[in-house]
């Protein structure tokens, strides 16, 4: 009797340590914040493009609903917005931009980061504030903050594409 007593009150602890354990706020401040910045956008056009594909899921290669990948969601994207075509290859996209500063990014300039490496292997398009949207590997098309850590320490270059 005293051992299911002790076993009791082990978990009576257990179970108010995680009802009262602080929870880290990131997930619900992030999903409130991306939309924010959505709700922020000012072409709607932009935003009814987000929101339609948003949740897509990645894929090597992918350039339609059933998949894909960064550098074709940029593709679709500026061109259906904003009617400018871009090469397929994030790497190639880099290429065609006019650089800025981070602090001087408008709606729909683009961001580029290289995770594995010396190479840009990765593209954003920037929002507004600190959020910016992309086909994460693991998680589809999302809109994210720029001041996540690995963001900050993978992005190479942002800006504009030149005309």
């Amino acid at each position: 009797m005293v051992k299911r007593i002790w076993i009791l009150a082990i978990a009576c602890c257990l179970l108010a340590a995680c009802g009262t354990r602080k929870h880290t706020p990131y997930r619900v401040d992030a999903g409130a914040a991306a939309a924010d910045a959505m709700s922020k956008l000012s072409n709607k056009s932009l935003y009814n493009f987000i929101t339609d594909w948003t949740g897509v899921q990645y894929r090597l290669g992918g350039l339609d609903k059933k998949g894909i990948d960064c550098s074709g969601f940029a593709l679709l994207l500026e061109k259906k917005i904003y009617g400018i075509d871009l090469p397929r290859r994030s790497k190639d996209q880099a290429e065609v931009i006019k650089k800025k500063s981070i602090n001087q990014l408008k709606e729909g300039d683009l961001i580029f980061f290289s995770f594995g490496g010396r190479e840009v292997d990765h593209v954003g398009i920037y929002l507004n504030g600190d959020h910016f949207v992309h086909a994460s590997p693991s998680r589809g098309v999302i809109v994210d903050n720029l001041n996540i850590a690995a963001y900050q320490k993978a992005l190479v270059k942002a800006g504009p594409v030149n005309n």
